[in-house]
C-alpha cells in the first residue's frame, strides 16, 4: 500500500522536507532502494549508499543536508531505532491469516471464540477454550482444554498453548513456541548422584543405579498482557503453582523458561537464553544471548546481564553483570584485562625461573 512522506512523517510526529507529496510503497537499505522505496538511511555511514542506490526520499539524521545527497523528500529522525519501529509498523504488509475460521479447523463446541476471530486450517481448540475477539491463528496451532486467551492474540503456524494457561490482550506466538509444556521434574527414590554433589560440592559420590520418576507439573502459565514469544521458545508449566510473564516481556527465538519461574514486566530475553525451575526475575530485566540463569535465585529489577553469562547467585537490583561465573561489570572487565596478560605473565615467572635456576636445573618431575 502507497503511502505519502507526509502521511508518514505526521504518523511518526517527525520533521519531514520537500516533496511531501511523494509517494513509497516500501522501506529498503540505501544502497538498494529504488525510486518507489523509503531508504533508512538513519546514520551519516549510510550516506555512501544513498549514491548507490536510487532512493528519492529516505529517513535521515538530524541536521542531514538532503538535497546533498541527490533526495527529493526526507524525514529527520532524532532516534533512528524508534523511528525504524514506527516505520516497520506502518510498512508492515502483516500476515494473511484467511479472514474468518476455516472449516477444515477443529473447535469444540463448548469453546468461546471471540468476535472477529480469524483460525486457519488444521487448528485444534479445545473444550472450554476461551479466545478474545479478533484473534488470528494460523494454521497447526493447538491450543488445547480450558485456556483463557485475551483480545488481539496472535499465534503463528504451529503454535501451542496447554490446558489451563491464562493469557493476556495482545499476545504474539510465533512459530513453534510452545506455552506449558510439563517442567522438566524428575527425583530417584534415594537421593541421586546430582543430590550428593550438589549437597557435598565434591566429585566424590556414592555410585548407585536409580531410574527417574516424574514429577507432574499440577501449575499452568500465567502470561500478561503485550507478551511475545519467539519461534522455537517454550515455557514450562509451573509444578503446584504457575509459572508467569508479565506484561510487555518480549522473549526471543530458542530460548526456555523453566517451571515455576515468576518473571516481571517489560523484560527482555535474548536469543537462545534460559532460565532454570524457580528462578525470580524482576523487573525490566534484560537477558542478553545465551544467557543462563540458575534455579532457584533472584535476580533484581532493572538489571542488565551480558552475552553468554552464567549466573549462579543473586543479583541485586539495578546492577549489570557479565561472565561465567557472573560478576558486575566493572570487576569483569578487569578479570578479561587480566586473564589476556596472562601468557605475558608465564613468559616473565619463566624467564625468571630460568635466570634463578637455571634451565637445566627446571624440576621437569613437576607438572605444568
Amino acid at each position: 500500500m502507497p503511502h505519502t512522506i507526509a502521511d508518514i512523517a505526521q504518523a511518526l510526529g517527525l520533521q519531514a522536507e520537500g516533496a511531501l507529496d511523494l509517494t513509497i510503497t516500501h522501506a529498503a537499505e540505501p544502497a538498494h532502494a529504488g525510486p518507489d522505496a523509503l531508504a533508512m538511511a538513519t546514520n551519516p555511514k549510510y550516506a555512501a549508499g544513498l549514491a548507490e542506490g536510487r532512493a528519492q526520499a529516505a529517513i535521515l539524521w538530524g541536521g542531514a543536508d538532503w538535497r546533498e545527497l541527490g533526495l527529493k523528500a526526507a524525514i529527520f529522525a532524532p532516534r533512528p531505532r524508534w523511528a525504524m519501529a514506527g516505520v516497520s509498523e506502518i510498512l508492515d504488509p502483516g500476515y494473511d491469516f484467511g479472514g474468518d475460521i476455516h472449516p477444515q479447523s477443529y473447535i469444540h463446541p463448548s469453546a468461546d471464540i471471540g468476535e472477529g476471530a480469524q483460525i486457519g486450517p488444521f487448528t485444534s481448540i479445545g473444550a472450554r477454550t476461551k479466545i478474545g475477539a479478533n484473534a488470528r491463528i494460523a494454521a497447526n496451532v493447538t491450543v488445547a482444554e480450558d485456556v483463557e486467551i485475551g483480545a488481539d492474540v496472535i499465534l503463528h503456524a504451529g503454535a501451542r498453548i496447554g490446558a489451563r494457561c491464562r493469557i493476556g490482550a495482545r499476545y504474539i506466538g510465533q512459530p513453534n513456541s510452545v506455552v506449558g509444556g510439563c517442567g522438566f521434574s524428575f527425583v530417584t527414590p534415594e537421593p541421586s548422584g546430582a543430590e550428593d554433589v550438589r549437597g557435598t560440592l565434591s566429585g566424590e559420590r556414592q555410585l548407585r543405579a536409580q531410574k527417574w520418576h516424574r514429577i507432574q507439573s499440577l501449575g499452568a502459565v500465567e502470561i500478561g498482557d503485550d507478551v511475545e514469544l519467539g519461534a522455537n521458545s517454550s515455557i514450562d508449566r509451573g509444578t503446584i503453582r504457575n509459572t508467569v510473564i508479565g506484561s510487555g516481556t518480549k522473549i526471543d527465538s530458542v530460548c526456555q523458561i523453566g517451571h515455576n519461574v515468576q518473571m516481571g514486566e517489560d523484560c527482555m530475553m535474548c536469543g537462545m537464553a534460559g532460565v532454570a525451575g524457580s528462578a525470580r526475575i524482576g523487573n525490566r530485566v534484560l537477558l542478553a544471548g545465551k544467557v543462563a540463569v540458575n534455579d532457584n535465585i533472584f535476580i533484581g529489577d532493572d538489571v542488565i546481564v551480558g552475552g553468554a553469562s552464567r549466573v549462579y547467585t543473586n543479583v541485586a537490583t539495578g546492577r549489570t553483570v557479565l561472565g561465567d561465573p557472573a560478576t558486575k561489570l566493572e570487576t569483569q572487565l578487569e578479570i578479561r584485562k587480566a586473564v589476556r596478560r596472562l601468557p605475558r605473565l608465564a613468559a616473565q615467572v619463566a624467564a625468571v625461573h630460568a635466570a634463578v635456576f637455571g634451565a637445566a636445573k627446571t624440576d621437569k618431575s613437576r607438572p605444568e
